[in-house]
């Protein structure tokens, strides 16, 4: 998409903007579809500090011999529209999901040069996916685990590994607690902010996706943390163990 972007306009306010400071609190679903729809297109500006991290994972994840990629929390469509036009096989077929009705919206109009194989879903705010079991071999999430409640993760990863081929791989970014004096300065920082107000940091604190990650379901195959501009964010990429009777 080309174009130069607009800061959102408008004033945003929640319904409970009231309730602050706790630092372990999440966006609701509801919560988040509003800020996400609201925020738009402005979300691709933190390209500065996610594109380094995500082009670690592209590397790792051998994007480049995928045949299905399932991406949860699409966004605009950036990263979706960088796979197809530069790293995908022709043959690979491409699913994003979003919560956000603009992020939908706003991806459907990116990737249509790609249609019909790569499709833009609406999320009704579950973590359940509708696609087959063991039928898609990268299932990639960028950004979006750091916003959701635990629970909510470890359904995303119970989905996930349902789908996932059994030599598929699970491809994670999220951010992450900083190291050295920099890192560790910007994420105290970071989660003052957060605890004042979730929705000042786009409802995302840093979260360590080894705690989730269990060795007994997932095989870890490459988790690194990257700083970038101040940020420091994990990469992970991790395959599925078969579980008795699967």
């Amino acid at each position: 998409m080309s174009g130069r972007q607009s800061l959102p306009t408008g004033r945003f306010e929640p319904s409970d903007w009231q309730d602050r400071g706790d630092p372990e609190r999440t966006l609701s679903v509801e919560q988040a579809r509003q800020f996400y729809d609201w925020f738009g297109a402005w979300q691709d500006w933190q390209w500065f500090y996610e594109d380094a991290v995500v082009s670690a994972m592209v590397e790792e994840g051998d994007f480049q011999n995928a045949k299905s990629v399932l991406e949860f929390g699409c966004g605009t469509g950036r990263f979706g529209e960088r796979l197809l036009s530069e790293v995908l096989p022709q043959t690979c077929r491409y699913v994003g999901v979003d919560v956000s009705t603009t992020m939908v919206r706003l991806a459907q109009q990116r990737l249509q040069p790609w249609a019909p194989r790569a499709e833009v879903r609406q999320s009704d705010g579950s973590c359940s996916f509708v696609e087959e079991d063991f039928s898609v071999d990268r299932v990639v999430s960028t950004y979006v685990l750091d916003l959701m409640a635990p629970e909510q993760i470890r359904l995303f990863l119970e989905e996930a590994h349902q789908v996932l081929t059994a030599d598929g791989a699970l491809c994670l970014v999220s951010l992450a607690d900083g190291v050295g004096p920099v890192g560790t300065l910007v994420s105290r920082m970071w989660r003052k902010i957060h605890a004042l107000s979730p929705y000042l940091v786009g409802g995302c604190p840093p979260l360590d996706l080894t705690a989730f990650v269990k060795h007994a379901d997932w095989q870890i195959r490459y988790s690194r943390l990257i700083r970038s501009f101040g940020l420091t964010s994990q990469v992970m990429i991790a395959s599925r163990k078969d579980r008795p009777g699967q």
